[in-house]
């Protein structure tokens, strides 16, 4: 089964008519999108957008052979013409299945927010999910959803409904997760690419024609993670939107919860806020048995924290505790840290502070600390297939 994306952009299209913002401004050639269409062996269309019959032109396609022409969400704007031949455009009513001469079936599939999803199955068996803008599946459980091999998303604008197709099962390492109905809230090119790469998925250019079932494009996600940042950079925002697409995530705190500091309660709370409901969250700096389990993506945010702990009980802030144990003490923690991290088997994403580019500290004690960290973030992005560094909320990819 083949599909043509004769556009991949929100309903307004990249760059928005008349929008001043820098994503429209820089969204040009092959980062200007048109409305997203499918057009699925060149029989069925899925959604009508302006000019689909020149966008499938283009592509080397035409729209001679469409015999259903179905809408996943109502069209903003002026209305669309139906261009001669094509059948009239309509939607399926929830859970209703439609079998069309060409050998396709077709499923309507409920969302959370409007629109219609459809689970297209091809004549030879292959399975596609393709769901409306802003748009999440409904009523999905465990052990009854379908697997696909392809979906095709609001990834950006929905990356929760990414999760919940992982965490049934529809979403699995093979399945090649195309990001569609891009806007302007993240930049094309490389930002668009890396963060979609995070999650699994990809982008393609408008008129790009894709084979359902073959995986030799879907993306790697790293295993383990570093991301380094200042304070107030954006580190931890990146950290968790890594993860976002990912469900039932362990967000591993390492600060604790410091009775009576309501400045401290109110970063923690924001940080809660921010998170998924979907994800459990655990107070502790004892990060090597959790590292040595299998199971969901870990968050630790952040490696800073654990090491103030780890300095805290080796008595490193007393120089004669330091020179008559406490270093070596440290030394063999963080050996466990990163043996633990080079093991692992589930996916991993741990924050820390980049404190070495600042004023140099006063004292010897901050002096201590500011070289053991640096020390930290380097051993442990040697365990890592990817480091990142955020500036001013900008993601710097230093490997990987």
């Amino acid at each position: 089964m083949e599909v043509t994306l004769l556009g991949t952009g929100a309903p307004m299209g990249l760059p928005r008519p008349g929008c001043p913002c820098a994503v429209c401004a820089t969204a040009l050639g092959p980062d200007a999108r048109a409305a997203t269409a499918l057009l699925v062996d060149g029989t069925l269309l899925l959604d009508l957008t302006p000019g689909a019959a020149f966008a499938a032109a283009r592509a080397g396609h035409s729209l001679g052979g469409v015999r259903q022409v179905l809408l996943s969400h109502p069209h903003d704007g002026p209305p669309v013409e139906v261009p001669a031949g094509l059948p009239q455009p309509g939607r399926v009513p929830d859970g209703r299945e439609l079998a069309l001469l060409t050998g396709h079936r077709v499923r309507a599939v409920a969302m959370d927010a409007g629109g219609t999803g459809y689970a297209v199955t091809g004549p030879d068996g292959q399975r596609l999910l393709y769901l409306p803008p802003g748009g999440a599946p409904a009523g999905l459980e465990e052990g009854t959803a379908e697997s696909y091999d392809m979906v095709l998303a609001d990834v950006v604008g929905r990356p929760d409904a990414l999760a919940r197709l992982r965490a049934v099962g529809s979403v699995g390492p093979t399945t090649d997760v195309v990001a569609v109905h891009l806007d302007h809230d993240v930049p094309q090119g490389a930002e668009s690419r890396r963060r979609l790469a995070a999650a699994g998925a990809r982008a393609v250019p408008d008129g790009t024609t894709l084979v359902v079932g073959a995986y030799e494009d879907v993306p790697d996600v790293p295993r383990r993670t570093l991301v380094l940042g200042g304070a107030r950079s954006g580190k931890s925002v990146e950290a968790e939107r890594r993860l976002e697409a990912f469900p039932d995530v362990l967000y591993v705190a390492t600060g604790g919860t410091r009775g009576g500091d309501t400045e401290w309660a109110a970063r923690v709370a924001t940080h809660r806020e921010r998170r998924p409901g979907s994800w459990r969250t655990t107070e502790t700096t004892d990060l090597v048995p959790l590292l040595a389990e299998e199971g969901p993506p870990l968050l630790i945010d952040c490696l800073s924290l654990w090491l103030t702990d780890v300095m805290d009980s080796v008595g490193a802030w007393d120089d004669a505790e330091w020179a008559g144990g406490g270093e070596k003490a440290l030394r063999e923690r963080v050996r466990e840290l990163t043996s633990a991290v080079r093991g692992a088997r589930r996916t991993v994403v741990a924050v820390s502070n980049e404190v070495g580019s600042g004023i140099v500290p006063a004292t010897a004690s901050g002096r201590r600390y500011r070289d053991e960290l640096g020390r930290l973030n380097a051993t442990f992005a040697g365990e890592c297939e990817q480091v990142l560094l955020v500036v001013a909320g900008q993601a710097v990819v230093l490997r990987g």
